[in-house]
């Protein structure tokens, strides 16, 4: 039976999946792609507007979330099954990188740094279930606002690594990006089956 007086107990699991599903290093090859050829400034600010939307997406749907899912009648067992599901099917898609279309540069800083770069490339249906599914898991006065600042450090994190996307493109090549994409893809598929393993327990409570 899940413990809902101790709402912070899942917190550091919750912002290490929530990382490994965000993958920033493989968010690398289509903000060099997006940015090639724009200053400095422009490549800057492509990855603050990249990163924040990656950040408000999620934190917007696990604030409602809990109003959607309860006036649909979802249980926090059925978007657990369903998120875990997606994220699979992000993991099989990331162990073969080259089959990914990469989006191509544009001269405006904005258009692509949102979409598609923020979402679905960043921040897309695996994270924003799963930090629907958190918002949804615990309890307690501090439990909403440690989900957020996990949502928030990790989307600086993924600000960070596309600040020094350049250096690290330049550093590891694409063979080398490739190499990590892939094995945050099995990282990935561990994660996806565990959730999808405790939504049918919940579900299905004689599986305990």
């Amino acid at each position: 039976m899940e413990n809902k007086n101790a709402p912070l107990v899942g917190i550091p699991h919750f912002a290490a999946s929530l990382l490994a599903i965000l993958t920033p290093f493989a968010a690398v090859p289509p903000y060099l792609s997006l940015t090639r050829g724009l200053t400095t400034w422009e490549r800057s600010y492509s990855a603050v507007l990249a990163a924040g939307t990656a950040a408000t997406i999620p934190i917007t749907a696990g604030l409602i979330g809990r109003v959607v899912l309860g006036a649909l009648g979802v249980s926090v067992g059925s978007l657990r099954v369903g998120g875990g599901l997606i994220i699979l099917l992000m993991a099989l898609s990331m162990s073969n990188p080259g089959d990914n279309p990469v989006p191509r540069a544009s001269r405006d800083a904005s258009s692509g740094a949102i979409v598609p770069l923020g979402v679905p490339l960043i921040a897309g249906p695996g994270s924003i279930s799963s930090v629907m599914v958190e918002m949804r898991h615990g309890a307690g006065t501090f439990h909403a606002p440690a989900v957020i600042l996990c949502v928030l450090t990790t989307c600086a994190t993924v600000w960070a690594v596309l600040g020094f996307a350049r250096t690290i493109g330049d550093r590891i090549g694409q063979t080398g990006l490739d190499i990590l994409s892939r094995l945050s893809g099995l990282l990935l598929a561990a994660i996806a089956i565990k959730i999808v393993a405790a939504g049918g327990r919940s579900l299905f409570p004689i599986l305990s």
